[in-house]
C-alpha cells in the first residue's frame, strides 16, 4: 500500500491508497516470532500508537499453545512499538500475526 504525504495531489495516488484500505490491505500488520529462553518480545510497529489495540493470531500448533495455557499477553503499547509477555521455552516457532487498530 504506497504511503501519501499529507500535501499529496496525485489524486491517483490518493484514490489508489483510499482504494487498497477498502479492499482491506493495511501497513499495521505484521509477523512475529517469540523469543526463545526469554519472557518478552518486543516488536516493531510503524503505525503503532499508545492507544492502539493488538491482535494477535497464532500461526503454529506452540503459538496456539500460549494462548491456550493464558501465558502470553500484549503487555506494553507505545508509538511505534509493542511487548508481547509470555512463558519462556525453547520452541522456536512461536509465531503469529498481528494486527495494530487505532
Amino acid at each position: 500500500m504506497p504511503i501519501i504525504r499529507l500535501t499529496e495531489s496525485d489524486t491517483l495516488r490518493v484514490n489508489q491508497s483510499i482504494r487498497d484500505l477498502w479492499l482491506g490491505r493495511s501497513n499495521a500488520v505484521g509477523t512475529v516470532t517469540l523469543n526463545v529462553s526469554a519472557t518478552t518480545t518486543a516488536v516493531t510497529a510503524v503505525n503503532c500508537g499508545a492507544d492502539s489495540k493488538i491482535f494477535l493470531m497464532p500461526t503454529t500448533a506452540n503459538a496456539a499453545a500460549d494462548i491456550g495455557a493464558g501465558t502470553l499477553y500484549v503487555s506494553v503499547v507505545d508509538r511505534g512499538t509493542f511487548t508481547i509477555t509470555h512463558a519462556s521455552n525453547a520452541f522456536t516457532d512461536r509465531t503469529f500475526y498481528w494486527l495494530a487498530m487505532g
